[in-house]
């Protein structure tokens, strides 16, 4: 049997999940969390096989909710879910540790295949995805400026971009508005932007949000 924790800050998706993988023989939900704390706990808890976890969630950037699931279960295997075309996360992900990483427009078709592949040690990837990051390691393109963020400093900058208010990134991240303001300093200093517009222009421009 093998043993899922479902990690998503939507209930209703959540719900989905898990009616989904509790349809399939041989697989069961241990376990669900709303924040990248909540599935760092519920983990070492539950000691799940597979956690199938979305990208974007309250508390720690992803890079950070893999590493340290890594560190204190070095043999789960992690499937990361996006809804939102977020390409640039995927190798980040899976250089992490990441077993998988797929679309959650895909995730009704393909994730039980995809549960069933990286619980066995293998890895998992969408083709359309996998074609594009082929595209995107065939391109000479050096550092972008975006590349040079860290994690959060990458969350940040996207939510901005989004037109968050400093406000509600600090609520969604669980950071105090101060915090935000220090991580967009370092933003607009690493990638030589002026202004929050300047900003959603090179998001948008280089597909960082939809």
């Amino acid at each position: 049997m093998i043993k899922v924790l479902i990690a998503d800050d939507h209930p209703i998706f959540r719900d989905g999940l898990r009616r989904l993988i509790e349809d399939s023989p041989n697989i069961e939900v241990v376990g669900e969390a709303s924040s990248s704390q909540e599935v760092i706990d519920a983990a070492t808890r539950l000691r799940p096989q597979v956690v199938v976890c979305d990208v974007r969630m309250p508390g720690r950037g992803a890079i950070e909710t893999i590493q340290e699931l890594k560190r204190l279960l070095p043999d789960v295997a992690i499937l990361m879910l996006t809804g939102q075309p977020e390409d640039h996360y995927a190798l980040r992900c899976l250089k992490e540790g990441a077993a998988g990483y797929m679309t959650k427009g895909s995730a009704t078709d393909q994730l039980i295949d995809a549960i069933r592949k990286v619980a066995g040690g293998g890895r998992y990837i969408s083709q359309n995805l996998a074609e594009k990051l082929v595209l995107t390691l065939d391109k000479d393109r050096g550092a972008r400026p975006h590349e040079r963020l860290s994690d959060r400093e990458f969350q940040v900058m996207s939510l901005i971009a989004m037109g968050k208010t400093p406000k509600e990134i600090a609520d969604e991240l669980i950071l105090s508005v101060k915090t935000v303001s220090t991580y967009r300093s370092r933003v607009m200093e690493k990638m030589k932007l002026q202004s929050n517009s300047d900003l959603t222009y090179y998001a948008l421009k280089n597909g960082l949000i939809a």
